[in-house]
């Protein structure tokens, strides 16, 4: 295997990641209350170098609005990030709000390979009408957007499979790709994904210790997880994280799904949608 493809990293300002870790440190409600020390607080570069160092080829840049106004000026960063970091997918966000529609395709013009939507920490419906265009762009590009759709670790107004189901009823060939396995709606994304073919889902977290405490995969949908071998994709919510990153690796393989399975996750499947070289060097 060339490497590693994470499509679920965390790369955002500083000054808005610090304000990240501080919520996580104050154990806030979107966090249901969780102890949940951060285990990578490097600086950017040492963080990238980190992600190197484990053997991550590709990775992504997650950042995402909490407020109107917010985006654009998030993928002003992240446009620069991808610049400055040719192993980052340049990675865009969004929110329901006038304009959306613009920068969505002005991002996408600009080269974007992957979109995040965070809808618990958004606290919007994916639904809502303000982003039905965004929704058609990005299924007509055929651009991936990982969305945080599921109610891990707390839910919102709007988590749970339905508001999705919603949005992929009106853009079935959207191809969604659902954050921490839809945690804890594990089986109710997994119908999502049996029912559309463009839906893929990421590990973020799912079958780690520290999840399985909190929100247990149920191992009678083992079969069905290892049926969607080729839309499973390796996330890992770095440097977010309580635990080391190895731990969510050393997690996927002890659910004992077979090598094919597990290359196909940690890789073949990322190097398909994005269309990285089979190749152990970076892509451009």
């Amino acid at each position: 295997m060339p490497g590693l493809v994470d499509v679920h990293t965390h790369f955002m300002p500083e000054r808005v990641l610090h304000k990240v870790w501080a919520y996580f440190d104050g154990l806030g409600p979107l966090t249901g209350g969780i102890e949940w020390p951060i285990t990578y607080r490097e600086e950017e570069a040492e963080r990238a170098a980190l992600l190197r160092a484990f053997g991550v080829r590709a990775f992504t840049a997650m950042l995402y609005p909490h407020k109107p106004g917010m985006a654009r000026w998030l993928n002003g960063w992240a446009a620069g990030f991808a610049r400055r970091t040719p192993d980052c997918l340049h990675t865009s966000t969004l929110f329901p709000e006038p304009g959306a529609a613009a920068y969505v395709r002005e991002a996408l013009e600009h080269g974007t390979r992957v979109f995040k939507a965070h809808v618990q920490v958004g606290g919007y419906d994916p639904a809502d009408e303000a982003l039905d265009a965004c929704w058609g762009l990005l299924a007509e590009a055929g651009t991936p957007v990982v969305v945080h759709c599921g109610s891990g670790p707390a839910p919102g107004r709007h988590t749970g499979p339905g508001p999705m189901a919603r949005v992929l009823a009106r853009h079935p060939r959207l191809r969604l790709i659902v954050a921490h396995l839809g945690m804890p709606e594990y089986e109710d994304f997994l119908d999502l994904a049996e029912r559309y073919a463009e839906v893929r889902l990421d590990t973020t977290m799912a079958f780690t210790g520290f999840s399985e405490r909190m929100a247990p995969f149920p191992r009678r949908a083992l079969p069905r997880l290892a049926a969607l071998g080729d839309r499973v994709l390796l996330g890992t919510d770095f440097p977010n994280i309580p635990y080391p990153y190895a731990h969510q690796l050393d997690a996927l393989a002890e659910l004992a799904l077979g090598d094919d399975w597990l290359r196909a996750v940690c890789h073949d499947n990322a190097a398909r949608l994005f269309g990285l070289p089979h190749t152990s060097e970076p892509p451009p």
